[in-house]
C-alpha cells in the first residue's frame, strides 16, 4: 500500500529541472508582457509629448495677417460720415506720416438695416478714400452706447425672441445712462455672428482694411440686476464673438477693448491670447487705481507687458485721458507726450488710437510730427509680429 500510495503522488510532483523550466518560462512571459506594456506606455508618452510640442510651436493664427502698427486717428461720431470733417482728417494724416490711418466705431443698427440685410457702403467709401492716400482703416463694432437714446441694435431685435436685444445700465459714477447688448441671449449672439461673417466676406481681403475690434468689456451697472448665469454667459459669448471674428477675418487684425470686471480678466484675456486676438482698451489713464490694481484680481494694465510680442496690443487715448490721470479728476492733467510714453513704454502698444479731440488736436499733431515719431513707419511703436501669428503682411 505504501508503494501504491507513493507512486501516484510522485507522478504529480515536478522534478527540479522541469519545475525550474516552468518558472523560467513563466518569468519570461511576464517580462515580455511587461516589456510590451512599457513600450506602449513610452509610445503614448512620446505621442503626447510630440502633440504638446506641436501645439506649443504652432501659432493659433496660421494665416498671414496684415500688420501695419503705428498711430491711428479715432474719429468722432458726428464727423465720421461728414465730408467737411473727413477732408480735414485726410489733410492732417497726409501731413503726418506717423498717422497710418483712422479708427472708426459703428453700431450694429448702422450696418444691418433689417434682418439679414446689410449696408456696408459707409465702410466701403472710407476704404476707397483712405486707400487713395495710402492710409488704412480699423473699425470697431459697438456693444454699448453712452446715452439712453442712441440706437444700438436693429429694430427686429426688439421682439420676444431676442428679449428686446438690449438692457439699460447706469454708469458707476451715475453721470450717464446707456444701453448694452444682451449677449447672453443665444439668438442675439448668433445674429451678431452673422454680422461679423458678412463683414469678413466683404472686407477681409481688402489690403487697406487693417483691423476690426469690439468695444469695452465693462457693462456698467445694469438698471435691472442680472443673474450670475446671465453675466457668465455674456462674457463667454463675447469670447465666442472674438473667435468668430478670427475665423471671418483670417488675414486681419482682431482685438477686444478690455477693462473690467477685474475678476474675469485673467481667464478672459487668456481666452483672447489662445485664439490670437489682440488686447486693447478704451483709455490710457496714468493713475487710475482699478486699471493699475496690483493684487489679485489684477488690473488690466498688468497684462500688457506680459503679452508684449505675443498678441497685438491696441490701447487708445480718449477725451478723459487728455483731461486727467484719473476718472474722478483727482489726478493731474498729463501732457500728450506723457500719454504717448506710457502707452509705448508701459503698455507696449503696437497700435495706438488717438481720439481726434479738437481741444488737443494741435498738440497731438505736433507730437506725432516730431522726428522721434517720423523716423519709423510705426511712429516709434513696437513692430514685433506677434508670436500667435504664423506671419505678418507688412
Amino acid at each position: 500500500m505504501y508503494n501504491h500510495y507513493q507512486a501516484p503522488l510522485a507522478t504529480n510532483v515536478l522534478s527540479p529541472t522541469i519545475f525550474n523550466t516552468h518558472i523560467i518560462k513563466a518569468n519570461l512571459h511576464r517580462f515580455q508582457v511587461s516589456l510590451i506594456l512599457l513600450l506602449c506606455l513610452i509610445s503614448m508618452i512620446l505621442i503626447n509629448a510630440s502633440t504638446a510640442m506641436a501645439q506649443a510651436t504652432t501659432p493659433p493664427v496660421t494665416t498671414p495677417v496684415k500688420w501695419h502698427p503705428g498711430h491711428y486717428y479715432s474719429l468722432l461720431d458726428h464727423g465720421k460720415n461728414a465730408s467737411w470733417y473727413l477732408s480735414q482728417v485726410y489733410r492732417e494724416i497726409q501731413r503726418t506720416p506717423a498717422l497710418r490711418g483712422v479708427h472708426i466705431r459703428y453700431s450694429w443698427a448702422e450696418l444691418e438695416t433689417s434682418e439679414g440685410v446689410y449696408n456696408f457702403s459707409v465702410i466701403a467709401k472710407r476704404l476707397s478714400e483712405l486707400s487713395a492716400i495710402n492710409k488704412r482703416l480699423i473699425i470697431m463694432l459697438e456693444l454699448r452706447t453712452f446715452n439712453s437714446t442712441e440706437k444700438l441694435v436693429p429694430d427686429y431685435l426688439r421682439t420676444s425672441k431676442y428679449d428686446g436685444g438690449i438692457f439699460f445700465y447706469q454708469s458707476l459714477n451715475n453721470d450717464h445712462q446707456g444701453k448694452n447688448i444682451k449677449l447672453w441671449n443665444p439668438y442675439v449672439r448668433d445674429r451678431f455672428i452673422a454680422l461679423i461673417k458678412a463683414l469678413g466676406n466683404r472686407f477681409n481681403s481688402n489690403t487697406y482694411f487693417e483691423g476690426i475690434g469690439l468695444t469695452e468689456t465693462a457693462m456698467g451697472q445694469p438698471v435691472e440686476p442680472l443673474s450670475s448665469t446671465q453675466i457668465d454667459s455674456y462674457y463667454a459669448n463675447l469670447l465666442v464673438l472674438q473667435q468668430q471674428m478670427r475665423n471671418a477675418f483670417p488675414n486681419t487684425l482682431t482685438f477686444q477693448f478690455t477693462n473690467y470686471p477685474r475678476p474675469i480678466l485673467e481667464s478672459f484675456i487668456e481666452g483672447l491670447s489662445t485664439m490670437g486676438a489682440g488686447l486693447g482698451g478704451p483709455d490710457t489713464f496714468l493713475e487710475e487705481p482699478g486699471l493699475h490694481y496690483p493684487k489679485d484680481p489684477k488690473g488690466v494694465y498688468h497684462y500688457y507687458p506680459e503679452l508684449s510680442g505675443v498678441v497685438p496690443l491696441t490701447p487708445s487715448i480718449m477725451h478723459g485721458n487728455y483731461e486727467n490721470t484719473k476718472t474722478d479728476g483727482t489726478g493731474y492733467k498729463p501732457t500728450v507726450a506723457e500719454l504717448l510714453a506710457y502707452a509705448r513704454d508701459n503698455l507696449k502698444a503696437n497700435y495706438l488710437f488717438w481720439t481726434r479731440d479738437p481741444d488737443y488736436l494741435s498738440k497731438v499733431l505736433e507730437l506725432l510730427n516730431l522726428q522721434a515719431q517720423r523716423s519709423t513707419p510705426s511712429g516709434g511703436l513696437d513692430t514685433t509680429c506677434p508670436s500667435t501669428f504664423s506671419s505678418c503682411i507688412k
